[in-house]
Order: structure tokens, then C-alpha cells, then sequence
């Protein structure tokens, strides 16, 4: 719950960088803050206005008492907050750039208030991280129980091992400013959305988002097959494209960040 007489903006250290004619929103994922941004940040505040912020989980996020397990065991809830920033900042039609779980939160957004969204842009998001028969999540139930397991067991050990797979390992520096940011959140935060993000089966939800989509992939990304962008691109409603970004890894943003300004320049019409 927010300290009283603290806006969200505030609460969520929302910064709004930048001119143009368009907004641009860049909404990190798990366990990172709006630091992820930092290598693409300073090209597309030269076109746009954009807006970064850090989650109520996040390790940035200085108010002690704004994340709330309770509060936040659903991704309805971090719509919510997506929205009513938006409405504080009195921001409409946007470009909303969602990190992993983050296009979720965008999607489920987008169609609560679709004046909101002019575009999607989701990067490494899946709507379902466990296997089905049929559907190619990247995990087994058992190895999602596993990875619950020792987040709970012991945390920071398991951050930094998680950073290497989920950051390219052969890139130590983007690995470095994952890592930093996993292990600063509190690991009872860090497990109760770890729990979130693995449980979930937002697959039937796609089917509801009209705004148009640009779904952003890497060649090889250990937590999200590439398979879950083309599975988005057919489940989606509204028109939608896949592109791909060669790096490796789950942060595109970090690890290959002019290929990944390129594949968002060209979505949006702008040279570089």
C-alpha cells in the first residue's frame, strides 16, 4: 500500500524523458528496474517522449510498504497500476514497450483501455512458461518447482545463476546490470512473482487484444522459445508481426542494443 499522499508516479519513480510527437512507455520485467533501459534510452529520447518507471517489486522502488503479495498475485493488478499512471500522467495512445511479463501487463491493459495503446511492443513475453502437450512453454512443471524452490532456499545464489542464463553468459557486463538489479529486490517479492510469472496461462487472453502487436524475439532465448512469439502472433486479434533480434538471451535491449534500436526504429518509421 502507498504511503499516504504518495502519487503513483512517485511511488513507481516514473520519469517522462525526452520530445516528439509520440509517447513511448518502457515497462521492465522481472527483477529488473528502469536501469534495463539505460542503452536505448538516450536514442529514443531524441524522437520521442518516453516515459520509464520501476514496478512495485522492484529493488528501486523505495517505498517499503508499496508491494503487497496479496495485492499483487495477479497480473490484473499490475494493469491496474499501468493504467492508472498513465491516467496520472494524463498519457493516451501510446507505444507501450513490455519486457517479458511486462507484455502481459500490457496486453491486459490494452484491453481494459484500448484508447491507451496506439501499439504493443512485446519483447521476450510468453502467455505460459510451463509445457503442455501441444504447446512449447521452455520449462517442465518440475523444472519450475525446482527453480521455485531455490529462489526460496537461497535467493541471491540463485539470482546470479539466473542472470547468466537469462542474460547472454558470453556478455559479462549486461549480465552484471541484470544480476545487480535481481538481487536488490526482496526475495519474498522475488518469490511471490517468480510464482506468478511460472504459474500463469494468460494464452486465452491474447485472443481479446485488438491493438496491433509487434512481437520482438531473440535467435535463442533460454526462457522463452521462439515458438511462443509465432504461437502470440496466431492467437493475437489484432494484426501482428514477429521480429527477430540476432543476440542471445532475454534482454535484446541489453545485449544487442543498435540491433534492437534498429527492429524498433523501423516498427515505429524512424531512421536511426
Amino acid at each position: 500500500m502507498l504511503e499516504v499522499g504518495t502519487s503513483l508516479s512517485s511511488a513507481m519513480n516514473a520519469r517522462l524523458l525526452g520530445s516528439g510527437d509520440e509517447t513511448l512507455v518502457l515497462a521492465h520485467g522481472y527483477g529488473g528496474n528502469q536501469s534495463v533501459w539505460d542503452k536505448v534510452l538516450p536514442d529514443l529520447a531524441q524522437r520521442f517522449r518516453v516515459l520509464v518507471f520501476d514496478w512495485s517489486f522492484s529493488g528501486a522502488v523505495k517505498d517499503p510498504g508499496f508491494f503487497d503479495p496479496v495485492k499483487y498475485s495477479t497480473f490484473d493488478a499490475f494493469a491496474l497500476d499501468l493504467i492508472s499512471l498513465l491516467d496520472e500522467m494524463n498519457l493516451k495512445s501510446t507505444v507501450f514497450v513490455g519486457h517479458s511479463m511486462s507484455g502481459m501487463i500490457g496486453c491486459l491493459a490494452s484491453i481494459k483501455r484500448p484508447e491507451l495503446f496506439k501499439r504493443l511492443i512485446l519483447v521476450g513475453s510468453s502467455p505460459r512458461y510451463i509445457n503442455l502437450e501441444g504447446y512449447e512453454g521452455g520449462f517442465e512443471s518440475s523444472e519450475v518447482e525446482q527453480l521455485l524452490s531455490d529462489i526460496q532456499s537461497n535467493f541471491h545464489q540463485w539470482a546470479s545463476s539466473f542472470a547468466s542464463m537469462a542474460a547472454d553468459a558470453h556478455d559479462p557486463a549486461s549480465r552484471e546490470t541484470f544480476a545487480k538489479s535481481l538481487q536488490s529486490m526482496k526475495p519474498e517479492a522475488a518469490l511471490s512473482i517468480a510464482k506468478l510469472i511460472f504459474h500463469s496461462d494468460q494464452r486465452d487472453m491474447l485472443e481479446s487484444v485488438v491493438i496491433p502487436c509487434t512481437i520482438i524475439q531473440t535467435t535463442y532465448d533460454a526462457a522463452v522459445p521462439s515458438s511462443v512469439a509465432d504461437y502470440m502472433q496466431k492467437k493475437i486479434k489484432g494484426k501482428s508481426t514477429v521480429e527477430i533480434v540476432d543476440t542471445r538471451g532475454h534482454f535484446p535491449h541489453l545485449t544487442a542494443p543498435l540491433r534492437f534500436l534498429e527492429v524498433l526504429n523501423a516498427v515505429l518509421g524512424c531512421d536511426l
